[in-house]
């Protein structure tokens, strides 16, 4: 595979007083469209208000910085408004319609990713926004509107054509946003810093993984996810995904070094990652990170719901579960060289402390 893995960072494509979308290139990480991948950051100022749209592909959504509120309709069901936080997760299917607003200081930064196989696009998400300027229903007749909506002409233009903001726009501090309500949370938001740990190694790292158990929404989706946050100096354990999925990587916080291993045994990737950066594991390839001093978070989705992951260093690694002749044999070691080998690692950690 030729093609560039680099990690890049987002552009912006609109915004406005009450903040900005940005989104990342598949021009400048063409692994976005080989992929079918889409992402995107939403950033909410204060009062910020992103207008009701629904989506040409599935995503997942994670709450970056801040807190606000969120709407969420799905097809065919009522509004569900949601307080949202740092750590948040949300899957959203198609047809799912969301607004997102921020009535605090800091900023609300809100993360897309998602599967675009079905996007107007390859590579790009497209938003249809139900009101501004480029809403749909700015595209239609007045008779049209009047038809649908039963009002009449004057009415019908006051309502379209009040708002003349696209995407984003500033509220007026006093207009009264509705109040989220806690039993809307169920089964629509899981925070992956307060969730249980599905692996957690002293001075090593900790795992939460988004499936169809803690997260059933997941599964309309067709993505996994998961919040990786690696001590400082630790290792993550080289690792491929064995059911041919491709792994999406946002870094979060802190910094380290990440090596890409494909076909032939070729490094097609040895890079510093650091907060910000996006990058794409192509199917079957191995992927190791070394976190800086300082720590190192990352946000994945894998492009399936339950994803497995085969890891090749540790207890659980496939090397261990061969027999130690085969061992012999494809390394040509020596008996001793293979006892030494298969004594280290012994634990069932993915993630490795930094060396005494």
């Amino acid at each position: 595979m030729d093609i560039d893995l680099s990690p890049k960072l987002p552009k912006k494509v609109y915004g406005g007083n009450g903040g900005s979308y940005h989104a990342w290139d598949p021009k400048e990480l063409p692994m976005l469209k080989a992929g079918n991948i889409g992402a995107g950051k939403l950033a909410l100022e204060k009062n910020g208000f992103a207008l009701p749209r629904y989506s040409d592909s599935a995503k997942v959504a994670y709450v970056l910085q801040g807190c606000g509120v969120a709407g969420i309709v799905l097809p065919e069901k009522e509004e569900k408004v949601i307080a949202i936080k740092k750590g948040d997760a949300m899957a959203l299917p198609f047809g799912t319609v969301t607004w997102w607003y921020n009535k605090e200081d800091p900023d609300l930064v809100v993360l897309f990713l998602g599967e675009t196989s079905k996007a107007h696009k390859a590579g790009e998400f497209t938003d249809f926004f139900l009101a501004g300027a480029n809403s749909v229903f700015s595209g239609f007749s007045t008779e049209f509107l009047c038809r649908a909506s039963d009002l009449g002409e004057n009415d019908v233009k006051a309502l379209v054509g009040s708002q003349t903001g696209t995407g984003i726009v500033k509220l007026d501090p006093s207009l009264q946003m509705p109040e989220p309500k806690p039993e809307h949370r169920e089964g629509m938001a899981l925070n992956c810093i307060e969730a249980p740990l599905d692996v957690n190694v002293p001075n090593g790292g900790r795992v939460v993984v988004l499936n169809t158990k803690n997260l059933p929404l997941v599964g309309e989706v067709g993505l996994g996810a998961d919040l990786v946050r690696l001590d400082g100096s630790a290792m993550c354990s080289p690792g491929f995904s064995c059911d041919s999925a491709l792994q999406v990587t946002y870094v979060v916080r802190g910094s380290g070094r990440a090596q890409v291993v494909g076909v032939d045994g070729k490094r097609v990737l040895e890079i510093t990652v650091k907060a910000g950066n996006l990058f794409i594991v192509p199917r079957f390839f191995v992927v190791s990170k070394i976190a800086d001093p300082d720590g190192l978070e990352w946000f994945s989705i894998i492009s399936t719901p339950n994803p497995i992951f085969t890891n090749l260093a540790g207890k659980t690694s496939v090397w261990k579960a061969l027999s130690p002749q085969v061992l012999q044999a494809a390394f040509n070691i020596k008996p001793e060289a293979e006892k030494l080998f298969r004594s280290k690692r012994t634990s069932d950690a993915v993630f490795f402390p930094p060396p005494n």
